[in-house]
């Protein structure tokens, strides 16, 4: 039915756009600390680019559910039943906002430590390790997504 595939395709926007909006916000936080901080401490571009990086993940793991909505589930066809479509656009909410919001929390966690690690602490490793609690989260919604996508699949 076309109006169950309409509002898959709604939850796999969602998932998509918002998991995407917020890797773009957490890694401009934490670029525009490093770039400060590359001012005031030399050797530590490869730290700073590590920190960087890491909350793009969230935009990988909206990309990673609607791949498996599409590739492993094989649920998005015009065949697709009702309860599989509210249960896309389920995963794709809880999928989308725990990214949108882990990213940006983990730019900041990040930057936080982009910037200690300006003013000569080493910092590196802590940060690494208290940055992990946000994307613990959004690893937590990629899985319940997969839990989902098994249970209609």
């Amino acid at each position: 039915m076309e109006t169950n595939l309409i509002i898959a395709y709604t939850g796999i926007a969602i998932m998509l756009a918002l998991s995407g909006i917020g890797s773009a916000y957490g890694v401009t936080i934490v670029g525009n600390a490093a770039i400060g901080a590359a001012k005031k401490v030399d050797g530590k571009f490869g730290n700073f680019l590590v920190l960087t990086a890491l909350p793009g993940t969230q935009g990988l793991y909206g990309f990673a559910g609607y791949f498996m909505f599409q590739s492993i589930f094989n649920i998005l066809t015009p065949e697709i039943t009702a309860i599989q479509a509210w249960s896309t656009l389920a995963s794709g909410l809880v999928l989308g906002f725990v990214g949108l919001l882990s990213s940006i929390r983990q730019g900041q966690v990040c930057a936080n430590g982009v910037v200690s690690i300006g003013q000569g602490h080493d910092a590196f490793g802590n940060t690494l390790i208290l940055a992990v609690f946000p994307e613990l989260y959004a690893i937590v919604a990629l899985a319940a997504a997969f839990l989902m996508g098994t249970a209609i699949a």
